[in-house]
């Protein structure tokens, strides 16, 4: 069943194939992509997302991690910044001058996760994603962090959550949605219920439910086939998407359903 609001897209058939060609040829005309993530355990998504967003033709991309990871980043990861971090190793809200700063000089902010569970940390998060205008891509634990207080994400425009299952029945519980998610729901309630809740909330929602790929945006919902959920769990969906995003500031759902086409 395909409704209005809702269309299916294949890899052999892209519903946008306009953004694949109108990709700039140009680094200084491709945008500047900041990375944020990274705590003294691991880094590893923050240092996969610039290697793909640099891949996917991003002009110019930096990555922001704890200072407590100096010792650990490879030659091979250039352009990074180091911020002030807890005792236990997370971003500290000591941090939040650098981020707002290096959020200053890039066109879109990208939170990849491997943030760490620390409360100071999702303080740290909270006032920054309360405060920056630009465009913003949240996934994996980064979301976490703010489970507290959902409505930062749901209500803020220029948003990206790409979200598990599981993290999306957070948002809409925490924001006292009436409909609940259950894993058990058949794919056409769960596009009925992303195109009433993005038709409410100005938010743009990316997740996996069984086997396919869900966009939705302004109460229009794209879904696509999916056989490799890693891509997403890793980053490197969220990461192409912010990339994509980047290119077409005014063409939020047309540009991140073009990034998904591999």
């Amino acid at each position: 069943m395909e409704t209005q609001y809702w269309k299916r897209q294949t890899d052999s058939k892209p519903l946008f194939p306009d953004i694949e060609w109108s990709k700039p040829e140009r680094r200084d005309q491709a945008g500047k992509l900041l990375i944020v993530g990274g705590n003294k355990l691991g880094f590893a998504a923050a240092a996969e997302s610039y290697q793909i967003a640099l891949a996917t033709g991003v002009g110019e991309v930096k990555v922001l991690l704890p200072d407590c990871l100096k010792k650990s980043v490879p030659n091979s990861l250039l352009d990074v910044l180091f911020t002030a971090c807890t005792p236990s190793g997370s971003m500290s809200k000591e941090a939040l001058s650098d981020l707002t700063a290096s959020s200053a000089w890039a066109n879109g902010v990208l939170l990849v996760g491997d943030a760490g569970r620390n409360a100071e940390t999702a303080l740290l998060y909270e006032e920054f994603i309360a405060n920056y205008k630009g465009q913003l891509t949240i996934t994996r634990d980064a979301i976490d962090l703010v489970k507290n207080n959902p409505r930062l994400l749901a209500e803020r425009n220029n948003t990206l959550i790409v979200a598990s299952f599981a993290q999306l029945q957070k948002v809409f519980s925490g924001v006292y949605y009436p409909k609940i998610l259950t894993f058990s729901m058949q794919l056409l309630q769960l596009v009925e219920a992303l195109h009433k809740f993005t038709i409410t909330y100005p938010v743009t929602i990316m997740t996996l439910h069984k086997d396919t790929l869900i966009i939705a945006e302004s109460g229009e919902v794209i879904t696509q086939a999916w056989e490799e959920p890693m891509a997403i769990w890793r980053g490197s969906v969220a990461t192409r998407a912010a990339s994509y995003w980047l290119w077409n500031p005014t063409k939020t759902l047309p540009a991140i359903t073009a990034s998904v086409i591999l």
